[in-house]
C-alpha cells in the first residue's frame, strides 16, 4: 500500500511541476511579446525624439 501512495504522490507532483512549467513558458512568451511591442509603439519624448517605453 505504501509504494502505490509513494507512485500516486510522485506522479501528483510531477504533473504539478509540468503544469506549473508550461504556464511559465506562455507567461514568458506573454510577456516578450509586451516587451517587442514596446519597441514599437513607444511614445515620441522630448525634442521629437522618440522616449523610453518604460519608466525606470
Amino acid at each position: 500500500m505504501v509504494p502505490l501512495l509513494l507512485v500516486l504522490l510522485l506522479a501528483v507532483i510531477l504533473f504539478g511541476a509540468g503544469f506549473a512549467l508550461k504556464a511559465l513558458w506562455w507567461i514568458a512568451a506573454i510577456v516578450l511579446v509586451l516587451w517587442l511591442l514596446g519597441f514599437v509603439v513607444r511614445p515620441a519624448g522630448t525634442g521629437g525624439r522618440r522616449g523610453r517605453w518604460y519608466r525606470w
